[in-house]
């Protein structure tokens, strides 16, 4: 075993999911000899549940608090879902490496109805994000939208227990816990544009820590995953929005070619601007000014004005 990966800590966020993503990460670098012990951390997106995520702060809810205990050296890296991670990073944090990605999509989730589109006029959906909302507002106009918050296995309770008619949640999600609704279906990524970053991993460690970040990258890093989620990200980036932006971006690597996809919604789905782009890409530099780009279309396209009125930007 190599000297000084054997007594690694990760810090994670203690709820069912993070743990599930948890155990994942350290069970692959535990095949190359990087052994770890778990920090478990709340944060303040895990404590304040009686409000939105926009109303108590919007970015880094789940991030902060891990990325002291990385620098209190109380831990050597951090397991994030990708989404909760703002476009930028501090400037003493750096991400070792992006996993192989999992189910990108929203999935809608209900006990009586077995589609959004067979829900009836006038029924609730709970979601916590502008965006799924926003996209899906502009789509059933006639529906009603209210904000749900708690960990997965919560929304699913409140769910069968008649206070939503249905939610959406992140297929991934789902699926890493083994959870459904009696109806879950997840919505194609042409309907409803998945969050930055949605179904995929990120390790982050001190930007000090090159050697371990190297380390990493060589064990759990995908490179069509990686090369997707730059690009999701250098667009976010771009257009200043954070993580409860409506704000939407997939993209995939396949062959040398990356596609994008990239949505701006106004908050209460009146408008929804969307475009794609692709290219060769062979490096991350490339992804991301394909990402870039993207995002700087979309403003001229009316994305601004959106953005601004959603107080994102």
């Amino acid at each position: 075993m190599e000297s000084g990966y054997d007594r690694l800590v990760c810090a994670t966020r203690a709820s069912a999911l993070a743990m599930w993503q948890t155990r994942h990460a350290i069970a692959r670098l535990a095949t190359r000899g990087m052994v770890s012990t778990v920090l478990q951390i709340s944060t303040k997106g895990d404590r304040v549940l009686d409000r939105s995520l926009a109303a108590i702060g919007g970015d880094s809810l789940f991030v902060k608090e891990l990325e002291l205990a990385l620098r209190e050296r109380r831990a050597d890296y951090a397991v994030h879902s990708c989404k909760d991670l703002p476009s930028s990073l501090p400037e003493d944090m750096t991400l070792a490496a992006i996993g192989p990605r999992e189910d990108p999509r929203d999935a809608f989730c209900s006990e009586r109805y077995a589609s959004f589109e067979a829900l009836p006029p006038g029924a609730l959906v709970g979601t916590s994000s502008p965006r799924r909302r926003a996209q899906l507002q502009a789509r059933r106009p006639d529906l009603r939208f209210d904000t749900i918050r708690g960990n997965v296995d919560t929304r699913l309770r409140k769910l069968a227990e008649g206070e939503f008619d249905a939610i959406l949640l992140a297929a991934a999600g789902l699926q890493r816990l083994g959870l459904r609704a009696t109806y879950t279906v997840p919505f194609d990524t042409s309907v409803l544009v998945p969050a930055v970053g949605q179904g995929a991993l990120a390790i982050e460690v001190r930007a000090a820590d090159t050697a371990l970040a190297e380390r990493i990258h060589e064990v759990f890093a995908d490179r069509p995953s990686e090369l997707a989620v730059q690009a999701e990200r250098a667009f976010l980036r771009t257009l200043r929005g954070g993580c409860q932006a409506p704000v939407g971006a997939y993209a995939t690597w396949s062959d040398g070619i990356l596609s994008i996809d990239g949505s701006i919604a106004g908050l209460d789905g009146s408008r929804v601007v969307r475009a794609a782009d692709s290219g060769v890409v062979t490096e991350a530099a490339e992804a991301e000014a394909i990402g870039a780009s993207l995002a700087r279309r979309l403003i001229e396209e009316g994305g601004d004005a959106l953005l601004a009125q959603a107080g994102a930007r």
